[in-house]
């Protein structure tokens, strides 16, 4: 089926880390509501997988997907580049982050390469596109931007470069929706754990542990980050800017 004109129609989102499960599901949620899609990803296989779920679903969407590393400059000049004819870009979707190698090691053992690779994943993509794409926003004097936090912010045993990384998101979150009112709206979701394939390296009683934790005792699934996602993204949210989403099941991390 074609979308229907939605909550996002006549707007252009770019969705960084749109092969991954939570970009492909805040693509698809997007398309039905009827958003022109720019669609990023390191992965020029996971990339295709997402554009043909969202040709298949909705033949009628406006979709471009061009592979890049958001952490590169040259390559986000070329993608943005690529799609400088498509649409100017309405919505940011600030999805990649996360961490590479051991999802476990503790500040002592961890080498400074480790920590800087950490803070370059979460914040570099971010800042990079903010200030690639936050110039327009102001110009036209429309926007939204959605970066991705995490409820490990508050502070994880063994994830000091990660929560750090994290709480650091929610901050410039805040920064930004300050620097960019009024035309500008910048907000953040902290998910908890989400059902992806990053699950299936955690230990099985690590995962009771996060389920029992929580007032839903279940993990998310990435359509859920997804529709908080297209909220915060829509006119429904108009009238909010700098704050953090906890998509977590009940779990309400503190500072």
């Amino acid at each position: 089926m074609s979308p229907a004109p939605g909550r996002l129609a006549g707007r252009c989102a770019l969705v960084t880390g749109a092969g991954g499960p939570m970009g492909k599901a805040i693509a698809l949620r997007f398309a039905a509501e009827g958003a022109a899609l720019l669609l990023t990803d390191i992965s020029g296989n996971r990339l295709h997988d997402t554009l043909a779920a969202v040709g298949d679903l909705y033949p009628g969407a406006q979709v471009l997907a061009a592979r890049a590393n958001v952490l590169d400059r040259e390559e986000v000049d070329r993608m943005l580049g690529t799609a400088v004819t498509f649409a100017a870009v309405d919505i940011l979707i600030n999805v990649v982050g996360g961490l590479r190698g051991a999802l476990y090691s503790p500040l002592l053992d961890m080498d400074e390469g480790r920590w800087q690779q950490t803070m370059d994943l979460n914040l570099g993509a971010t800042l990079l596109l903010v200030k690639r794409l936050a110039p327009g926003m102001l110009e036209r004097g429309y926007g939204r931007i959605v970066n991705f936090s995490s409820i490990a912010y508050a502070g994880e045993r063994g994830q000091s470069d990660y929560a750090a990384a994290k709480a650091a998101v929610a901050a410039l979150t805040r920064s930004l929706a300050m620097e960019l009112a009024p035309s500008v709206n910048v907000n953040c979701v902290a998910p908890g754990l989400i059902d992806t394939s990053v699950v299936s390296r955690l230990d099985a009683q690590l995962i009771e542990g996060f389920k029992n934790g929580c007032a839903l005792r279940r993990l998310g699934k990435p359509e859920e980050i997804a529709q908080a996602v297209l909220f915060l993204a829509s006119e429904e949210a108009s009238y909010i800017t700098g704050e953090i989403l906890h998509v977590a099941g009940g779990r309400r991390p503190a500072l």
